[in-house]
């Protein structure tokens, strides 16, 4: 049985792990933390549907919460994880952050897109990036995984085997992501809610969106060549999911039927991606409330570009969910087990 716990459980994010590990057979949570070493209830303070179980969240303790797990989950806001992170792995405790605090390779981008300074710089390298579908291998054996963001999520699992198998260009890549407002956090979804609800925009366009060096720097990897994108978000008036659609040109005509085979061929054997047939177009609805990625592409005869569109439930595959998959693959457990 895996001993786990979460730090920051009052955000979204922290409640979903939360649903998760409840259910998960091989789990036992043995500790929920605050952000703060002040913050102390009972978890049916925070969430009253939770009222039939005894569990409190406790002040922010790294000892105690080095002490009482195997695994932690930090579902903290970006730079905090910063004096946490070292204790823990320190004491051997494997760590999860949901945070963008790890993902970058490069402190020096980090510190440009969040306009903070890192000051865990050591740690960057012993972190892997948890894509599960990409890394696997590397994250068998990692103490400290960088969970992806939503955004990246939908895009690099989109593009993947289309950059990997070199018929796109990897310059000038268009993204048009969707997002519910959950992706923007409970604060933000509550004042959308409030004041904004339904409204539909477009949000931090010509570059501003702090995904775009992960993202950048994944394709780079998995191509090993420089991709550049063009990324633009969009707030939707619904709580949660994700749908992105990346155009990206073609180097030379690939017919569809060739293209699906090479998707089916790289997912091949990842029950959370689902390749689907020509002509069949995915919506959130298709996945929310679940740990899947559903993946549509078509080849626009016309323009010569691919157009993929990808789809995930930007709290689950975008953030808990894969984090909860990460963690069964740490611990040799099947990856499909309490998701």
């Amino acid at each position: 049985m895996v001993k786990a716990g979460i730090v920051g459980i009052t955000g979204y994010t922290g409640e979903e792990l939360l649903k998760i590990l409840l259910n998960h057979p091989d789990v036992k949570i043995t500790g929920l933390f605050g952000r703060s070493s002040s913050e102390e209830r009972h978890l049916k303070d925070v969430y009253p549907r939770f009222s039939h179980l005894d569990l409190r969240v406790e002040a922010l303790d790294v000892k105690k919460v080095a002490d009482k797990c195997d695994v932690v989950f930090l579902a903290l806001p970006h730079a905090v994880a910063f004096e946490i992170v070292p204790h823990l792995i320190d004491a051997g405790v494997k760590v999860i952050d949901l945070s963008a605090d790890f993902r970058l390779s490069k402190p020096e981008v980090y510190e440009k897109w969040y306009n903070i300074k890192h000051t865990a710089k050591e740690y960057i390298e012993k972190a892997v990036y948890g894509l599960s579908e990409l890394n696997a291998e590397k994250i068998k054996k990692a103490l400290l995984i960088a969970n992806p963001g939503c955004y990246p999520t939908t895009v690099i699992l989109g593009c993947a085997p289309a950059v990997k198998n070199d018929f796109v260009n990897l310059k000038g890549i268009v993204i048009d992501s969707k997002s519910g407002i959950s992706g923007a956090g409970r604060k933000s979804a509550q004042a959308y809610f409030k004041d904004e609800h339904p409204n539909f925009r477009a949000y931090k366009i010509a570059g501003g969106h702090r995904h775009i060096p992960e993202i950048e720097q994944e394709l780079s990897v998995l191509s090993g060549e420089a991709v550049t994108i063009s990324f633009t978000p969009h707030i939707i008036p619904v709580e949660r999911g994700m749908l992105s659609t990346v155009y990206v040109s073609m180097k030379k005509h690939v017919p569809i039927s060739a293209v699906l085979e090479k998707y089916r061929e790289f997912y091949g054997g990842r029950q959370f991606v689902k390749i689907l047939d020509e002509g069949v177009m995915p919506g959130i609805k298709d996945v929310s409330n679940t740990n899947y990625c559903e993946i549509s592409i078509k080849v626009d005869e016309r323009t010569d570009r691919l157009v993929v569109v990808s789809v995930i439930d930007n709290l689950v595959k975008g953030a808990s969910g894969q984090a909860v998959q990460n963690m069964n693959i740490m611990f040799g457990l099947p990856e499909t087990v309490g998701l």
